[in-house]
């Protein structure tokens, strides 16, 4: 017998590991990389993004929409690239918030959390209503004395309802959906606007790029990037997964990676196609109610224009689900920290998933669109103040896990210099343009700022209350390898799991 077979057979005994990990309930090792980028791009939806958010874009800079979209593929490079530093390192369901806390302790990773959930439950929120308002779109325009109002409630109310089944049905079948329904969405997107793009004929990118002519405003522009910058939040929720999928610190920073580089060329090519289009015509693409299905229409692809708000409609469906699978397992981390009532970390016994958290998220999801649409509310306006206070929650937890990165890093021993710079560059630069983005929202009326300070101020006594009660522990739970993984392991009784 060999060394080795002799050590495989009668290994030598190795202490100190748990017999389950702090985040077990979980199928652990399920996923590979494509259902991770499945869940990146479905929570980015860039299909639905493609159009809903580039016509946001026109309407804070009209001239600068190209330009305003570069800069946020930019910008969200920066940030995919700090966040990939803890993905390379931790498996970590909590994702920003457990990496913040990680880097920064207690208060400022209850802050990330709290500023995550705020970013996907909006999101989550307003791809509700974006798939409900689409589908109501449709419908009309095939019986057009339907009580719009009703019909959009209705299919609010089946969308939660179905992402609820899906979520609860098993990580596997939720990737696996938004997966399919968002290729399918963006593979119809991208097949129309190359075909808008032949009918408008040869097109200047030098004025497409440029402002116009007009001078630029560096506060609109700046507004202008935040809101672009919508269209690629959600990139990082692969890292939620990170402990249901395999190889996770290798294959999550590629998902995450990916998934901006895939968005941004998509956006580019849609701003183009959009903006060119709109000129030719003579038209004012930000006062368009669905800017691909008017092109389409002009230049004689109307039946196209059709497909391509099913399409749409699908992946704002698609968004939903991959949002809120990251929401849900924030909260399922939160509770493992102890910061949120266990019963919110429970699992489904047979599908491993964060069932208790879907049953807390689902209703106040669906509920608030519902309450919107009730109220007699523009479905647009609100889907326009959703994704501002989306985008707020995004970014403040993106500036806090940027500001992290280097502080853990210099914690273990492996920081660098490149990586500092591009974390620092990207916080102040999101900084910059959260405030641009407020003051440009204040002298528009101040919906979205008047929300995010009153969220603001709930969170932060939250924050004080919840530090208090948890005390001077450290947060921040992850994957940690068990004693059944481990050739002669055995589980220690002074295992925080045996304590």
């Amino acid at each position: 017998m060999t060394a080795l077979a002799r050590a495989i057979a009668r290994p030598a005994p190795v202490a100190g590991f748990g017999d389950r990990s702090p985040l077990h309930g979980l199928e652990r090792r399920r996923i590979g990389v494509v259902d991770l980028a499945a869940q990146s791009v479905a929570a980015v939806a860039p299909a639905a993004a493609a159009t809903t958010v580039v016509l946001l874009v026109a309407g804070f800079a009209p001239g600068a929409t190209v330009a305003a979209i570069v800069a946020a593929a930019i910008l969200s490079l920066g940030v995919a690239r700090t966040i990939s530093q803890f993905a390379r390192r931790l498996a970590a369901t909590g994702a920003l918030y457990t990496y913040t806390a990680r880097g920064l302790g207690t208060r400022a990773g209850l802050a990330a959390g709290a500023a995550i959930l705020t970013g996907y439950g909006a999101v989550a929120m307003f791809a509700l209503l974006g798939g409900a308002y689409y589908a109501t779109y449709l419908v009309a325009g095939l019986w057009p004395s339907i009580d719009r109002a009703l019909v959009t409630a209705l299919f609010v109310v089946g969308q939660g309802v179905l992402v609820a089944l899906v979520l609860v049905r098993g990580i596997r079948i939720s990737a696996r959906a938004a997966l399919v329904v968002e290729s399918l969405s963006v593979a119809l997107i991208v097949v129309l606007l190359v075909a808008l793009l032949v009918q408008i004929g040869p097109i200047d990118l030098t004025a497409i790029a440029g402002t116009g002519g007009a001078p630029l405003d560096p506060t609109a522009f700046a507004a202008a990037a935040v809101i672009a910058l919508t269209a690629f939040v959600g990139f990082e929720s692969a890292a939620t997964l990170s402990v249901e999928s395999v190889s996770p610190l290798r294959n999550v920073p590629r998902a995450i990676t990916g998934t901006v580089v895939f968005s941004g060329l998509l956006y580019v090519l849609a701003a183009v196609t959009q903006v060119a289009g709109f000129d030719a015509l003579g038209a004012d693409l930000a006062t368009s109610a669905s800017p691909v299905n008017e092109l389409a229409e002009a230049y004689g692809l109307g039946g196209w224009g059709v497909v391509a708000d099913l399409g749409i409609a699908a992946s704002f469906l698609a968004c939903a689900i991959g949002t809120t699978t990251a929401l849900v397992r924030v909260l399922f981390a939160l509770s493992r920290d102890g910061v949120l009532p266990a019963a919110v970390g429970r699992t489904h016994p047979r599908f491993g998933t964060p069932a208790a958290a879907v049953a807390a998220a689902l209703p106040l999801i669906t509920a608030v669109p519902v309450l919107v649409v009730a109220a007699g509310i523009d479905t647009r306006d609100a889907m326009h103040v959703t994704i501002g206070v989306g985008a707020a929650g995004y970014i403040v937890a993106y500036i806090l896990v940027c500001v992290a990165a280097p502080v853990f890093l210099r914690r273990i021993g492996e920081s660098t210099v490149g990586v500092t710079v591009v974390a620092g560059v990207s916080a102040l630069a999101l900084a910059a343009a959260l405030v641009s983005f407020l003051v440009d929202d204040s002298s528009a009326g101040g919906t979205v700022v008047a929300m995010v300070a009153a969220l603001a101020v709930v969170s932060g006594a939250l924050v004080a209350i919840l530090r208090r009660r948890h005390g001077p522990g450290a947060l921040g739970v992850y994957d940690e390898p068990v004693a059944a993984q481990v050739l002669g392991g055995v589980v220690s009784p002074r295992h925080p799991d045996h304590a």
